[in-house]
């Protein structure tokens, strides 16, 4: 059984390409930070799930690939939550892109174990 985790970005957004990468690394770490139980911001308690620890032992196995709305982005997110499926959520501040406007870039879906995700990504295009 693989271990992944996928990250979904928005392509209609037309991000520079290192706003993508950054937005990218935000997802893909985020769901640590949802996990923390810990009230210690110097401290981590994250309990991790059996995917999570083989993913982290196997090397960070990562997928990035886009949608064309945010609309498509919410369903994605809702369709995997609806499956227990671990999922981030990035809203950039829109300081330097956005005008100023929140906005939803992009979100992680997993680590999980490759069949479950490939349900709810495995038809996307990569990036």
């Amino acid at each position: 059984m693989g271990i992944k985790q996928v990250i979904v970005v928005r392509k209609d957004l037309n991000m520079r390409k290192g706003k993508i990468a950054a937005q990218v690394a935000h997802a893909s770490m985020k769901f640590l930070s949802e996990k923390n139980s810990s009230k210690d911001p110097a401290v981590m308690n994250i309990p991790l799930t059996p995917a999570e620890v083989q993913w982290f032992s196997e090397g960070f196995a990562k997928i990035v690939v886009s949608v064309n709305s945010a609309k498509e982005l919410g369903e994605l997110v809702h369709k995997a939550r609806r499956e227990g499926i671990q999922v981030s959520v990035i809203i950039d501040s829109g300081k330097t892109e956005f005008h100023g406007v929140p906005t939803m870039t992009c979100a992680s879906f997993g680590p999980d174990e490759s069949e479950k995700l490939d349900q709810i990504t495995g038809t996307l295009p990569l990036m």
